[in-house]
């Protein structure tokens, strides 16, 4: 028999801890909120794809490229074009 809060009918209870947690990931920005989503799913059986673990280089140019993007910093046409002619796109 499943115990249902009658303030949640559809969802089941959890348990304290696992509450409390799911309360402090909902602080957490949205990538590390998916981050801990993911690794519960496969934790639970899931099939999703385990998390990309990234370097501080990765990281960095990562943060780099969105930066420069924020800032409207983007690629001409006619670079673009280079890039894939140059990879044979």
């Amino acid at each position: 028999m499943l115990d249902f809060d009658p303030c949640r009918p559809y969802i089941a209870r959890m348990t304290k801890l696992l509450d409390e947690a799911f309360e402090a990931v909902r602080l957490l920005p949205s990538h590390d909120q998916d981050d801990i989503a993911r690794a519960i799913m496969q934790l639970a059986g899931s099939d999703l794809p385990a998390p990309v673990s990234l370097s501080p280089e990765e990281r960095e140019a990562i943060a780099r490229s969105k930066a420069a993007a924020g800032s409207g910093e983007f690629a001409t046409d006619e670079q673009v074009q280079a890039v894939w002619t140059k990879h044979g796109l």
